[in-house]
């Protein structure tokens, strides 16, 4: 069975592809893989590392600017995806799949059309709430669309036959963690409370502020907080701290890290998270049944963050404040509130476990071998 893969840009596309095929190795360990990705995007270094052949096209997204320069770049663009259609087409035919995967960004558009153009069965996956450019256009043409959250159900107009439920892949690799003891790291108590304040990897401005701004009230002996700050913000951030509340001991309940490679170990290490919307930190929150803040990036297409995370609020398994209402009162409150409010923390938990899909790997493998069925 040959598979291939394309999706990148960023980790909410590239990490569902890769634990999508970590499950199918699972299951068919004579299975073969063909990773196509950007030169540029993470998926250029991170795929090689987990031994997958890898091969990159040059592909960039649009500028909505329409001023001259903007409408310049948007004529190389479709040059360039004009070439990587022609270059896919090369690659499909060299490689052979059985079937190919999108799971979005801007490369899944030349491939995932090139493939449905040879003749080759083509799933396309949706990780979040509102559908992105790419996968709507590319919805026509694929065999499969598989979505994530209900609401990108209806958006595919027209190929409404084409839609299945499939869930994150994201969701089934972390499933089966359990609550650990992975805070000692961090220097923390893993028997004590704790709230995980995050940004993403490279942080959130405006949660990082409003961590800085109740500095004094979050290190409190109630509870203990990891705070997560991001690279790019994590030495300015300490000065920050060490300006407005002094130094940070070591015997501190508060600990504030740049970055954290194992985050769904420690996802089901703590009480409490408070993060950004993204479709695959959900995805995760969801299956561990985590509550969580969720605080959505405005600055995303469409708002789909806010989107994503009302799919969580509206069922009672998170509190969402939009960035234009967070300020200090509101964002310590609500931590302290749900800090001090076990059972109200228990529900949140159970109503986001209920929220979870943790075959969500194998409902897209089901969907792959039923194509690749028809085509014997």
């Amino acid at each position: 069975m040959k598979i291939l893969v394309t999706g990148g840009g960023t980790g909410g596309h590239i990490y569902p592809a890769l634990a999508l095929i970590k499950r199918i190795k699972e299951l068919h360990p004579d299975a073969e893989f063909l990773y196509v990705g950007t030169y540029r995007g993470l998926e250029s270094t991170i795929v090689p590392k987990q031994s997958i052949t890898f091969e990159p096209l040059k592909v960039e997204g649009f500028k909505r600017s329409l001023n001259v320069k903007g409408i310049v770049y948007n004529f190389k663009t479709i040059g360039y995806f004009l070439k990587a259609i022609q270059k896919s087409k090369k690659i499909i035919k060299t490689f052979s799949p059985d079937v190919v995967i999108g799971t979005g960004g801007y490369v899944s558009a030349p491939v995932c059309y090139a493939a449905a153009k040879s003749g080759i069965p083509a799933i396309i996956h949706e990780q979040n709430s509102v559908a992105g450019i790419t996968n709507k256009f590319l919805a026509k043409y694929v065999s499969k669309v598989a979505i994530c959250f209900e609401d990108a159900r209806s958006q595919f107009k027209g190929n409404e036959s084409k839609v299945h439920f499939t869930g994150n892949p994201r969701a089934q690799e972390v499933a089966h963690i359990k609550k650990n003891n992975s805070l000692e790291q961090f220097g923390l108590d893993p028997k004590m409370p704790t709230v995980l304040i995050f940004g993403g990897s490279r942080g959130a401005h405006a949660i990082n502020e409003a961590v800085v701004s109740n500095c004094r009230a979050l290190v409190n002996g109630r509870y203990q907080v990891l705070f997560v700050t991001g690279k790019d913000h994590h030495e300015a951030i300490l000065k920050k701290w060490t300006d407005e509340c002094g130094e940070l001991g070591d015997a501190s309940t508060i600990k504030v890290v740049p970055y954290i490679d194992n985050l769904p170990d420690v996802f089901a290490s703590v009480s409490l998270v408070v993060s950004r919307s993204g479709a695959t930190t959900l995805a995760e929150l969801t299956s561990l049944g985590v509550p969580s803040i969720l605080i959505p990036s405005p600055n995303v297409t469409e708002d789909h963050q806010t989107r994503n995370a009302r799919s969580l609020s509206d069922a009672g398994a998170a509190l969402l404040i939009k960035e234009t209402e967070l300020n200090s009162q509101t964002f310590i409150e609500n931590i302290n509130n749900l800090m001090t409010d076990e059972p109200q923390r228990q529900m949140m938990k159970n109503k986001a476990k209920a929220l979870g899909v943790p075959d969500a790997s194998d409902n897209l493998i089901h969907l792959m071998l039923e194509l690749i069925s028809k085509q014997d």
